[in-house]
């Protein structure tokens, strides 16, 4: 896929395609991201303050017209929270984006989202996770079992 076309996918149309075409989907050592284990989402509660919400907000509400690319061409970061789109994807899918952001799965796409392989582990990058997964209402942890055909959204 060439950059133009990355582009012009927008993030979320990259992210599928990426998951399609170049088979992330399963991660090297799967880790669990139970939205049930209290510790687990205490855990990533913590590790969510400090290093994903000063770009995806305290609230997991993503910043201004996430949608809406800045002049320098690349998208904010979106939310987490039920009015994103990341409960339309697995959890390999989503610790594998943490681990290597969009530029590490896309050669040639320009993101600010850093890489965190290597400076979460993964058990951290799991209940992170876990915690964004805690706070979905149950309408949209139930789409997203319907949508992924999962109990979990695991695969």
């Amino acid at each position: 896929m060439t950059k133009g076309r990355a582009l012009a996918f927008g993030a979320a149309g990259a992210l599928g395609a990426a998951a399609l075409g170049f088979g992330w989907l399963e991660p090297s050592a799967p880790a669990i991201a139970d939205a049930g284990d209290p510790a687990q989402v205490a855990l990533g509660r913590r590790v969510y303050a400090e290093s994903c919400a000063s770009c995806h907000g305290a609230n997991l509400e993503g910043q201004p017209n996430w949608q809406a690319r800045r002049p320098d061409g690349r998208l904010p970061a979106p939310p987490h929270d039920a009015t994103g789109h990341t409960w339309h994807h697995p959890d390999a899918q989503l610790m594998e984006l943490t681990r290597k952001s969009l530029t590490g799965i896309l050669p040639g796409y320009e993101s600010d989202m850093p890489a965190f392989e290597g400076v979460l582990t993964e058990a951290e990058i799991a209940a992170v996770i876990a915690f964004i997964k805690s706070t979905w209402p149950p309408d949209i942890r139930r789409r997203r079992e319907e949508r992924l055909g999962t109990a979990a959204g695991r695969s």
